[in-house]
């Protein structure tokens, strides 16, 4: 298997993306498809997990895991769009983690 960084996903989602017209609030559907993807995997994860057993459409649904692809992915289509570095950013707040756990041990 081949290590492919963020920057790699992102090109490869911008070829895909390429010929797709975009509207004026595209930023905006795309925070939007975040959000939905979320709650998406929420509800496949409580329904393996035991909170919501029952629930038949979750259950036909994708598993959470494909789900958190899905979320990965329009994050980082969001930060294509907006010029974000997602390397940059994930380093950031890990630094930031590290720092609260030393406040608090």
């Amino acid at each position: 298997m081949i290590n492919k960084t963020i920057v790699d996903y992102q090109k490869q989602l911008e070829e895909i993306d390429k010929d797709l017209g975009r509207p004026k609030d595209y930023t905006s559907m795309l925070i939007l498809a975040i959000v939905e993807e979320v709650g998406e995997m929420a509800r496949a994860y409580l329904t393996k997990w035991g909170r919501k057993p029952n629930n038949l459409r979750a259950q036909k649904d994708e598993g959470y895991k494909q789900e958190l692809g899905d979320i990965m992915l329009a994050i980082m289509k969001l930060a294509s769009l907006k010029k974000i570095d997602l390397d940059k950013q994930i380093q950031y707040s890990l630094n930031k983690i590290k720092k609260r756990k030393r406040l608090f041990h």
